[in-house]
């Protein structure tokens, strides 16, 4: 009788990656303040954890952008200004409209983003609603078939986060937004792919000039002729 091998264990996360992630929900869901301290003793306490893995969540943190650290203050949570929201933004729309088109014509399912838009729906709070909206912009790019492509939105997926976030706190617009969001899938799933890329790009592009009246964000090449 053949004997059937023992599952393999489930990994646990590290106490580094579990703070890590502790923290970048925090912030990412406004817990934690742009401009607000990261005391490394709090944190430690906080989740019973020594100083060391909350030490090396932070700097790993401040590679992602979400985080700023000093010599002589420690890390705080990175501030949002016009500036940063141009510049996390100018690569939204260089990068992700185009890897939307590319996801399409290469018939990828994009039943993720469908799910990820109905839980940003039926979001109870203002947390949920912001990770749903995440998982819904990751979905339309993550199968676009170049996997650095992918890897290079995934790079800024944390910091157009914090730009969001910021803009939320000060005019919630997510009945807007979802309008749009809807419209983005519906054409994609309709094997529209250059409309699918227009509705894109403009959902970006407004979003951080109407947020962010000073970013003067570029329009990208095709904004402009898709708008008309």
């Amino acid at each position: 009788m053949t004997s059937v091998p023992a599952p393999a264990p489930v990994p646990i996360p590290s106490r580094t990656q579990f703070v890590q992630e502790a923290i970048k929900r925090s912030i990412l869901t406004g817990q934690l303040r742009p401009g607000q301290a990261l005391v490394e003793a709090e944190l430690a306490a906080r989740f019973g954890v020594s100083k060391t893995p909350v030490r090396e969540a932070l700097k790993t943190l401040a590679g992602t952008g979400l985080v700023v650290m000093s010599q002589y203050k420690g890390g705080t949570v990175r501030e949002v200004d016009a500036a940063m929201a141009r510049e996390v933004y100018d690569v939204r729309l260089l990068l992700e409209p185009e890897a939307l088109r590319r996801s399409v014509r290469r018939g990828s399912s994009l039943a993720a983003a469908g799910e990820a838009l109905e839980r940003a729906e039926a979001a109870a709070d203002a947390a949920e609603r912001s990770l749903a909206n995440r998982e819904f912009h990751r979905a339309l790019y993550v199968d676009c078939g170049n996997p650095l492509l992918a890897r290079m939105l995934d790079e800024v997926r944390d910091q157009a986060a914090l730009v969001s976030a910021v803009a939320w706190a000060a005019d919630p617009s997510w009945e807007r937004e979802a309008a749009e969001h809807r419209d983005i899938l519906r054409l994609a799933l309709g094997g529209d792919a250059d409309a699918a890329a227009g509705a894109l790009r403009r959902h970006i592009g407004s979003f951080v000039r109407r947020a962010f009246p000073g970013a003067d964000v570029e329009p990208g090449p095709q904004e402009g002729a898709d708008a008309e």
